[in-house]
C-alpha cells in the first residue's frame, strides 16, 4: 500500500499560480501511476485533473479544461508529484486529491476508479 501526503494547497487570485505536491511512502512500486483528481460542490464526484506514468518514457495526461494551464510532473527517486497551476480561475476552487496505483504500459489514466490509493486532499480556492 502507498501512502500519500499532499502539503500545499491554500488560496490564489484569478490569474494567479499555485503549485501543489504529493509525496508517495510505503510500498512504491516502481511501475506506478499517479494523479491528481478534484471534487466540487453540489456533487463532490471526483473528476481527473493530469496524470503521469512514472515508467522511464511514460507519458502524461490532462483533462481538456487545464490543458495549457496545468502542468504535471515527476520526481522518481523522491517518489513525489508536482502540479503546477498557471492561469488560474475561479471554477479551479476545488479540494484536490492525489491519488496512485500500480499501473501496466506507458499511458496514464484519468478514471478514478484505476486508482488504490488516496491522499487525504487539499483544498485550493481561487478568488475573482
Amino acid at each position: 500500500q502507498v501512502q500519500l501526503k499532499e502539503p500545499g494547497g491554500g488560496s490564489v487570485q484569478a490569474g494567479g499560480s499555485l503549485t501543489l505536491s504529493c509525496v508517495a511512502s510505503g510500498d512504491t512500486p516502481r511501475t506506478i501511476c499517479m494523479a491528481w483528481f478534484r471534487s466540487q460542490p453540489p456533487s463532490r464526484a471526483r473528476e481527473g485533473v493530469a496524470a503521469i506514468n512514472f515508467r522511464q518514457g511514460g507519458g502524461t495526461s490532462y483533462e481538456d479544461f487545464v490543458m495549457g494551464r496545468f502542468n504535471i510532473y515527476k520526481d522518481n527517486y523522491k517518489d513525489t508529484l508536482t502540479l503546477q497551476m498557471n492561469n488560474m480561475k475561479a471554477g479551479d476552487t476545488a479540494m484536490y486529491y492525489c491519488a496512485a496505483y500500480r499501473c501496466y504500459g506507458t499511458g496514464a489514466s484519468l478514471t478514478p476508479s484505476f486508482y488504490s490509493d488516496w491522499g487525504q486532499g487539499t483544498q485550493v480556492t481561487v478568488s475573482s
